[in-house]
């Protein structure tokens, strides 16, 4: 009897490990977002300034693109998750009480050089446990990182409320959730390593020798996936200033821009796996896109703070199902190795990072935040489009197999 319980014990207490690493990764990352504005205020930098100066984070990020395997193999997924978590919120502390933006900007980069390697070891530690566990569970840990990132912005948006100053704010929170992330790791330690499976190696980078017909299959999916991050982005970057600046929120309010968006994104993936059973991976993905363009639109021409709000709430909630169907789409594209189309999009899905927030601090800064976002907005188009454009392929494929078959 004690024999057949352990492994279920141990992949329950796995589920709450992994479910707190996701949680953690997002308020680590998300507590300094709300106080961007008195950054950039501080260091008096304009808009294309204020994006080229955050962007510091993606470059890192893409730059730890070919670092987290080697790390996971070595140490192991959980205690790279762990470790991890404890730089990274040294480095959020390190860009909030930054005296100089190359000091704030040089933070950010190490910041989001080492997020990329908790993500990647965080997803590889959740895949584990959710092999141990029996069912699929990688949504749900999804949706915890989404509210634990509108968690982490609503502690940034009361500490800005209570002026508290940005580095105490992020030296307690940081010892906080790295603490948690020890826990975490700890309690799935067990599942993950019941359930381990080899690690990507140097083929999950991408190479020319991967057919043309696969890259081909993976491109609409790239785009998929950059038009759901391109949102976090606006979540992440500019939500907080588009608040306080276009629309004269208070400060407490327009801090709530994060969480109203990351909160719906969070509920929309609480409901996707749902969703996508009653009517299809692609439907749901293209009816997402077009509730991004219709929230953005909204935002952009509110005449009031709670209008934009309700428009951020409709994109976040459209853009919850986008990156998990494009990595779903990836794990299946024919001619890849085992988890290459996987590693691939997350790599290129990064570089996405790289041109939207300088792209739309450029825009803004020659016209007005508001204009500048007709980038999420045709973002959220194209990804209907793309979107639409698998669903005629899936039914292109079911017609001929039934053929086939016949």
């Amino acid at each position: 009897m004690t024999t057949s319980t352990t492994p279920q014990s141990a992949a329950r207490r796995g589920r709450l490990g992994a479910s707190l690493m996701f949680f953690t990764n997002g308020v680590l990352f998300s507590a300094l977002l709300p106080r961007y504005p008195e950054l950039k205020e501080h260091f008096d930098l304009n808009d294309a300034q204020f994006g080229l100066t955050v962007v510091g984070f993606a470059a890192g990020a893409i730059c730890a693109a070919g670092a987290a395997a080697p790390l996971i193999r070595r140490v192991g997924a959980t205690r790279v998750t762990w470790v991890g978590s404890i730089v990274l919120a040294a480095t959020m502390a390190l860009a909030g009480a930054s005296p100089s933006v190359w000091l704030f900007a040089a933070a950010l980069f190490v910041a989001g050089l080492t997020d990329a390697i908790v993500d990647a070891a965080q997803n590889v530690a959740g895949i584990a446990v959710e092999r141990s566990y029996g069912r699929s569970i990688i949504n749900s840990l999804h949706a915890l990182w989404s509210l634990g990132a509108a968690t982490g912005g609503l502690i940034g948006a009361l500490a800005a409320a209570a002026d508290v100053g940005i580095g105490v704010q992020m030296v307690v929170n940081g010892t906080v959730w790295s603490v948690v992330a020890l826990v975490a790791s700890r309690l799935a330690s067990p599942a993950a390593s019941l359930a381990a499976q080899p690690v990507l190696g140097d083929d999950a980078a991408p190479a020319p020798s991967a057919p043309r017909r696969a890259r081909r299959l993976l491109l609409p999916l790239v785009l998929l996936a950059i038009c759901g991050t391109l949102i976090e982005d606006i979540a992440n970057n500019w939500a907080v200033l588009f608040m306080r600046d276009e629309t004269s929120a208070p400060v407490a309010v327009a801090g709530l821009a994060i969480s109203v968006m990351i909160g719906a994104q969070f509920v929309g993936r609480l409901l996707g796996d749902r969703m996508t059973d009653l009517w299809g991976r692609e439907r749901v993905a293209r009816a997402g896109g077009v509730l991004i363009a219709l929230g953005m639109a909204t935002a952009a021409v509110s005449p009031t703070a709670a209008v934009a709000l309700a428009g951020l709430a409709l994109a976040g909630f459209g853009s919850a199902t986008l990156v998990p169907a494009a990595f779903a789409a990836a794990d299946r594209v024919p001619g890849l190795p085992a988890g290459t189309g996987v590693a691939m999009l997350g790599w290129l899905m990064r570089l996405g990072f790289v041109f939207t927030s300088p792209a739309v601090g450029g825009l803004s800064n020659l016209t007005s935040l508001r204009f500048a976002f007709v980038i999420p907005v045709a973002a959220g188009l194209v990804a209907a489009v793309m979107a639409h454009l698998a669903s005629k392929r899936a039914v292109r494929v079911s017609r001929a197999a039934r053929t086939t078959t016949r």
